[in-house]
């Protein structure tokens, strides 16, 4: 059985989504969606409000977080061809799961306290990144760039007050000419290994699925097989960016490795014409710890 009730990929003001926990909530629910896991980049500041609004909308909330780590496997240039990809990226993203059905929440704060230095490496990172803007010329206020985040600051924030500015039309010219990988203002961060970051998701009681796949450039058994030796637990078969036949390699390749899927919509916002939910999946398909 087939269910869109699942919406496991979202992002508020807490990291680089456009709107606060509870309009996010509440654009889930008024597009069905009955579980909804919000998962801003590497920080859980979101986590009591989406609880409070989950349960103000009627829906029920699944604790989560996307964990910026370093890349698995390097690109095969046919693969982001095949896919129409034209970035190779500079980074994997897992998405960790803690449903408070089984996870307890000493193993939750476990998990916070090692995932900390990750989001507090923002900081420092975004200064840097200010104090180059500065250098080129521009009049950046790093304050003014903090208060454009609600918990984890990154380079869509930065981008957004080059815009405030006029120093760049969009998001998307910030990140070509100024904030992209290898651009003027762009500086690097540790980030864990997909195996680092699993181990520490797991010995915190939670479940990991790596995030939009199709993203990576690396061929589905290829991927698939990597994410069953690092000890990934699901792939996120289905996600916006996933045309059917992807998804349906993925899915297929998943279940013959035992592996789970999940689904997500990675909602950022309204002004990107994305819709939170409508991301049907197949039931048996998901991991047990959010199985209906």
């Amino acid at each position: 059985m087939w269910s869109d009730a699942f919406d496991l990929h979202s992002h508020s003001t807490n990291s680089d989504g456009e709107h606060p926990v509870e309009m996010v909530a509440q654009l889930m629910a008024a597009e069905g969606v009955k579980h909804w896991a919000l998962t801003d980049h590497d920080t859980v500041a979101g986590w009591d409000a989406a609880e409070a609004a989950a349960t103000k909308f009627g829906i029920h909330f699944i604790p989560g977080v996307e964990i910026t780590c370093e890349p698995g496997l390097p690109i095969v240039q046919e693969e982001m061809d095949l896919w129409g990809r034209d970035r190779a990226p500079t980074s994997w993203h897992l998405l960790a799961y803690f449903p408070s059905k089984t996870v307890s929440s000493q193993q939750k704060s476990t998990f916070q306290n090692w995932l900390a230095p990750l989001g507090e490496s923002r900081g420092p990172r975004m200064a840097q990144m200010v104090s180059l803007a500065n250098e080129h010329g521009m009049n950046i206020s790093l304050d003014a760039v903090l208060a454009r985040a609600d918990g984890s600051v990154g380079r869509p924030h930065l981008a957004d007050e080059l815009i405030a500015q006029g120093y760049a039309e969009d998001r998307q010219s910030a990140f070509d000419e100024w904030l992209g990988d290898g651009r003027p203002l762009a500086i690097t961060r540790k980030k864990p290994s997909i195996e680092e970051a699993t181990a520490a998701v797991h010995a915190s009681g939670g479940f990991v699925s790596l995030a939009h796949p199709i993203y990576y450039g690396v061929p589905v058994d290829a991927l698939v097989n990597y994410c069953k030796l690092a000890g990934v637990d699901a792939i996120e078969c289905f996600h916006r960016s996933h045309p059917d036949p992807y998804r349906h390699a993925l899915l297929t390749t998943s279940q013959a490795n035992g592996l789970t899927s999940t689904c997500g919509s990675d909602f950022h916002g309204q002004s990107y014409q994305q819709t939170p939910g409508n991301m049907p999946l197949p039931l048996a398909a998901l991991p047990s710890g959010l199985s209906l």
